[in-house]
């Protein structure tokens, strides 16, 4: 059975080195989602370049949308003018979107990874705008938790980059809310904040009432060592 199609990415950068480095950084998180890199002049200078960034636009809108972050105004003010060159059925679905490019860029290529709609990706692209600004380091209280569990982190990255993604793609599959040391289980930016590397302890709590299933699956999924080679 053939997979629905992606929300796909583009990055506007004035540097064609940073445009190209969060495809590579995305894309280790992202690995079926069309990530473009649209950084740069023509001739390869700081800027930004009409052409490449239509031609990006062009090339990521073959799935269920795109997605265009920006690192700087003028950079905005390209893609908008790219926008108005798309077919009207194109430009229809897509969308220029005011959140950090790094944190933003990760956070969306993730929710296009796990199939989220172009609404989905918007939201979590813009959600690592609140992530940045700042929130205490335990995160929002749960309150009273009916079903929590302990574990220590075994494999050799934590819950970094792609067992980041691999916790966050599985917690987003339950209904019920789940947090990790108090932080939304479906939020990478949250997750990859916590520090938790090989050896850490995360508490894996639902107060849900059919949570329980969610937070063994998680539990045993951080037991496991996965993303070890």
């Amino acid at each position: 059975m053939a997979e629905s199609p992606r929300v796909g990415l583009v990055f506007v950068s004035h540097s064609a080195k940073i445009a190209e480095g969060l495809v590579d950084l995305a894309g280790q998180m992202a690995p079926h989602t069309v990530l473009v890199a649209a950084g740069g002049t023509d001739e390869g200078g700081i800027g930004t370049s009409f052409t490449l960034v239509l031609g990006g636009i062009e090339r990521a809108a073959a799935g269920a949308g795109v997605a265009v972050l920006c690192d700087l105004g003028s950079a905005i003010l390209t893609a908008e003018t790219a926008l108005d060159f798309l077919d009207e059925t194109v430009r229809a679905r897509v969308r220029i979107v005011d959140a950090p490019i790094v944190e933003g860029g990760v956070a969306a290529a993730v929710a296009a990874e796990i199939g989220g709609s172009l609404d989905d990706v918007v939201t979590a692209a813009r959600s690592a705008a609140r992530t940045s600004a700042g929130s205490p380091p335990g995160g929002t209280p749960a309150g009273p938790a009916t079903v929590t569990r302990m574990v220590t982190l075994v494999n050799k990255d934590g819950l970094h980059a792609r067992p980041a993604a691999d916790f966050v793609t599985l917690a987003s599959t339950f209904d019920a809310r789940v947090t990790v040391n108090g932080r939304e289980a479906t939020s990478l930016l949250a997750i990859m904040s916590l520090g938790l590397i090989k050896g850490k302890t995360a508490e894996i709590s639902s107060s849900d009432a059919h949570g329980a299933e969610a937070v063994e699956a998680l539990a045993n999924l951080l037991e496991s060592g996965f993303g070890e080679e």
